[in-house]
């Protein structure tokens, strides 16, 4: 019976031994510039990407979209992505990043969530963008008539209690929304939803060691946008 609990034991060990053995090997990662992938697909700068975004919009505006076939490329993505951006979004269901500037599979790599804030989560997500898949590029787009936004606002103004998680959202995008009180703007909500990019934008220039580091290097450049669903045009802020 000693034996067996030994056996187990040492079994225990080595599987773990292991696990932190692939920890170790993953936080080496360097950033996709430093090991010299000259040739990955994303390997531009950071105003090149920005262009290819802004000429897709035009695209998409003129309802001239690129034509593709999706399969063209299925076997190489599937070992591999190469995005060319990132993409903070909104979850708003008519706001797709992917359509928004017409690009195809594995183009942008896109973070999503209501108010399109940074949350931890998120910004684990772009530093894993940024480090790995080496994107040159981080986008934080807001959009017209955002809900997220306007909830905060009224929640601010009535101080109603939320069911659920949604307090966190409010919580989030309220810094914001105080912003646009300070600016007192003729149209609240536009100014809230446009000061809510730009603290996204500030937060992830500051965002320490990965991205902070590759904006100050070059490498990466974080812009802000505002998508209007009625025209589909965005206009960076």
């Amino acid at each position: 019976m000693c034996d067996q609990h030994q056996s187990l034991f040492s079994r225990r060990r080595l599987l773990m031994a292991a696990a932190f053995g692939t920890l170790a090997a993953a936080s080496a990662v360097r950033p996709a510039e430093a090991i010299g992938e000259a040739s990955r697909p994303n390997a531009i700068g950071p105003d090149e990407a920005l262009a290819r975004l802004i000429a897709g919009n035009a695209r998409y505006v003129a309802n001239a979209p690129t034509s593709k076939d999706f399969s063209v490329g299925r076997a190489a993505r599937a070992a591999a992505q190469h995005p060319i951006a990132c993409i903070v979004g909104c979850a708003d269901a008519r706001v797709a990043p992917d359509f928004v500037f017409d690009q195809g599979p594995g183009d942008l790599f896109v973070v999503r969530v209501a108010g399109n804030f940074v949350s931890t989560d998120g910004l684990a997500s772009l530093e894993y963008g940024v480090q790995v898949l080496g994107a040159p590029l981080i986008v934080v787009l807001g959009h017209s008539d955002c809900g997220a936004v306007k909830a905060t606002i009224d929640v601010m103004k009535t101080n109603a209690v939320l069911p659920g998680h949604l307090p966190t959202l409010i919580d989030a995008i309220r810094p914001a929304v105080n912003l646009a009180e300070k600016a007192r703007a003729p149209d609240p909500l536009a100014e809230a939803i446009a000061q809510n990019v730009r603290h996204s934008v500030q937060r992830l220039e500051q965002a320490g060691p990965i991205i902070a580091e590759a904006v100050t290097r070059k490498h990466v450049k974080v812009v802000g946008g505002f998508y209007d669903i009625a025209t589909g045009k965005v206009a960076l802020l």
